[in-house]
C-alpha cells in the first residue's frame, strides 16, 4: 500500500476546549470542560451514556453552540460547522448519513466538486483522485459505484476519506465501531493508526476497554458533564477508568450469584431443528435458572431465541412450557405462554423510540390499561411509576420520548414493558449491547433478581464472554445451529479455563465425547 496520504492538514496548532458549559433547559450536560487535542493525539473519550460525550463532540465540530466557554484552534474561534471545517475539524457521527444513490466519488467530493472552467464538473479528475484515496486506505471499491449497497464499515471509511481529503487535521469519531462486525474493526483500527502517523489528531467515544487499549494515546473520562480523568493511556488502569466513569469503586461488575434454582422446568425443547439440515436441540431451563447460549457469530443463538419466541417456526420438534406442549408458531403464542423477549437491537424491535416511556410500557398489555378502546392513563402512570422505581430508571416523566433516554435507560424500558404482565420465561439476546458500564451492572442485577428472587427462567444469548460466565448457571455452546456442549459454571473452573473451553467447542476444535450434539 502506498505510504503517502493525500492530506492537506493545516498548521500544527493545538485544538483547545476552554471552560465549555452546555445545558438543555435545567439539565446541565457539560460543566466547564477544558481539553487540549494536539496533532497526532488519539483520545478515547469515555463515560456512561448521558455523561456529555456526544454533546462535547458536537460543540467541537460546530454542530452545537456552547452556553459559555469556547473552542479555538490557534487564534481562530470555532462556533459553526463552516468555521470548524475551515480549521480542519470534522466529525464522523455514529449515525452515518451518506447520499445513498450518489456515487462514491460524488460523496467524497460533495460540496467541493472539481470543475473544468465553464465546462462543468471534472468527473474524470474526481474519479481518479477518489480511486487513489480508496487504494491508499485499503478499500477495494469502484469510485463510480453507488453508496447504498456498501457495508456500514465501508461507508464509515469513505466518510473518513472524505474528511482527510478535504483537509481535516482533527477528526472526531462518535462510537466508530458500534455498528461494525469484528472482522471490520481491525480495518478501522489500521486507518486510525495510519492517520495518527500522519499527524491527524483524533477523538473517539467508546464503551469498550479493548478499544481504548488498542487505539488511544490518552484517556479522557466524563461523568455528569464534568471532566474526571485526563491521563496517558499507559498511566491509567481499566479499573480506574471504570471507577472514574461511574463514580464508585467497582469491585465486582456482576452481582452475587448463589446459583439457586428449583427443579421446575419452565421451558423445554425436544428434538427441535432450526433448519432441516441441522442437528436436533434438546434443552431445559428451570425456574430461577440462568442458562446462557454461547458461540461464534452465525452459530444460531439468535435463531434459537427467535424460534422459541415464535418469530419463525422450527423445522421440526416440540416446545414445552411448564410441562405442556405448546404450539408456538406466532409471537402471540409465546406471549400468551408467559414468554418475553428482549431483542438484540432495541432501536429496531425492542422499543418504539418516537413514542413515550408510558406508551412503550403498556404496549404488550394494552387490554389491562384500556377500557372501551381508551387508555386509562392514571392507572398506567401509577403502574409505570412503581415499575420504573424498581428498575432505577432515570427519566423526567412518563411522557418523555424513549429516544431521549440514554442507552441503558432505553434498555430498562425494554425490560420493564414486559413486567406489566405475567412473564415466567425471559429470552435475552445481547441484553447489554450499547450499554455503558454503570448501567450494565444495574441490568445484571436486574437479570439475577428476575431469576433468583422472582423465580423466572432466563435464557440468555450473548457474545460477551464475561457476561456469559458471570451470569450463567449453565452454558450451552452452539455451532452450526445446534448445541454442541453443555458446561456447568462453578468455582472449580477458572473463568479463563472456561472461556478457553467455550471457544474450543464453538470453533469446532473439540467435539462432545459421543461426537454428537450435547443432549441436555
Amino acid at each position: 500500500m502506498n505510504n503517502h496520504l493525500a492530506l492537506r492538514p493545516g498548521p500544527p496548532d493545538t485544538l483547545r476546549v476552554s471552560r465549555v458549559h452546555k445545558s438543555y433547559a435545567t439539565n446541565a450536560v457539560l460543566r466547564g470542560i477544558d481539553l487540549e487535542i494536539r496533532p497526532g493525539d488519539v483520545i478515547a473519550l469515555a463515560g456512561e451514556n448521558g455523561a456529555g460525550k456526544s454533546t462535547l463532540l458536537k460543540i467541537i465540530a460546530g454542530l452545537e453552540s456552547s452556553d459559555d466557554g469556547q473552542v479555538t484552534r490557534g487564534d481562530k474561534t470555532i462556533q459553526s460547522v463552516h468555521q470548524a471545517r475551515e480549521q480542519g475539524v470534522t466529525i464522523v457521527p455514529q449515525e452515518l448519513a451518506p447520499v445513498p444513490d450518489m456515487a462514491v466519488y460524488e460523496n467524497i467530493f460533495l460540496g467541493r466538486e472539481l470543475t473544468r472552467n465553464v465546462r462543468g464538473l471534472d468527473r474524470k479528475a474526481m474519479i481518479q483522485q477518489s480511486s487513489e484515496l480508496l487504494q491508499q486506505f485499503g478499500l477495494d471499491v469502484d469510485p463510480r459505484s453507488r453508496m447504498r449497497p456498501l457495508s456500514t464499515a465501508t461507508q464509515q471509511l469513505i466518510e473518513i476519506i472524505k474528511s482527510v481529503s478535504a483537509g481535516a487535521s482533527f477528526i472526531l469519531l462518535d462510537e466508530p465501531t458500534s455498528a461494525l462486525a469484528p472482522s471490520e474493526v481491525e480495518h478501522l483500527y489500521a486507518t486510525v493508526r495510519r492517520l495518527q502517523d500522519h499527524g491527524v489528531g483524533m477523538v473517539f467515544t467508546t464503551h469498550k476497554m479493548e478499544e481504548i487499549r488498542a487505539l488511544s494515546s490518552r484517556v479522557v473520562v466524563l461523568r455528569d458533564g464534568q471532566l474526571i480523568e485526563n491521563r496517558p493511556t499507559e498511566a491509567i488502569t481499566d479499573a480506574q477508568i471504570v471507577e472514574a466513569m461511574i463514580g464508585r469503586e467497582l469491585k465486582e461488575l456482576f452481582p452475587s450469584n448463589s446459583h439457586l434454582h428449583t427443579d421446575e422446568v419452565r421451558l423445554a425443547l425436544h428434538d427441535v431443528k432450526l433448519r432441516e439440515d441441522s442437528s436436533a436441540i434438546n434443552l431445559e431451563v428451570r425456574a430461577g435458572e440462568i442458562v446462557a447460549l454461547a458461540g461464534l457469530m452465525g452459530a444460531g443463538r439468535t435463531s434459537l431465541i427467535h424460534t422459541i419466541f415464535g418469530i419463525h417456526p422450527p423445522a421440526s420438534g416440540t416446545v414445552k412450557i411448564a410441562g405442556q406442549t405448546r404450539p408456538i408458531t406466532r409471537i402471540q403464542h409465546a406471549i400468551d405462554a408467559g414468554i418475553a423477549l428482549v431483542p438484540e437491537d432495541r432501536k429496531v424491535s425492542g422499543a418504539v423510540l418516537s413514542m413515550s416511556i408510558l406508551d412503550n410500557t403498556i404496549l404488550p398489555n394494552l387490554s389491562r390499561f384500556s377500557s372501551a378502546g381508551w387508555v386509562r392513563k392514571r392507572r398506567a402512570k401509577q403502574t409505570l411509576k412503581a415499575l420504573m422505581s424498581d428498575l432505577q430508571l432515570k427519566y423526567i416523566g412518563p411522557d418523555q420520548e424513549v429516544a431521549t433516554l440514554s442507552g441503558g435507560n432505553q434498555q430498562k424500558v425494554v425490560f420493564g414493558k414486559w413486567l406489566t404482565r405475567q412473564v415466567d420465561t425471559f429470552l435475552l439476546d445481547e441484553p447489554t449491547r450499547g450499554v455503558d458500564v454503570g448501567a450494565r451492572s444495574e441490568i445484571y442485577k436486574m437479570i439475577v433478581s428476575m431469576a433468583r428472587d422472582e423465580g423466572r427462567a432466563v435464557l440468555l444469548a450473548s457474545s460477551d464472554m464475561a457476561e456469559v460466565i458471570g451470569l450463567a448457571d449453565r452454558i450451552l455452546v452452539m455451532r452450526e445451529h445446534t448445541v454442541v456442549k453443555e458446561l456447568h459454571v462453578d468455582s472449580t473452573t477458572s473463568p479463563k479455563e472456561l472461556q478457553q473451553e467455550i471457544f474450543e467447542y464453538a470453533a469446532g476444535l473439540v467435539t462432545a465425547a459421543d461426537g454428537k450434539a450435547a443432549r441436555i
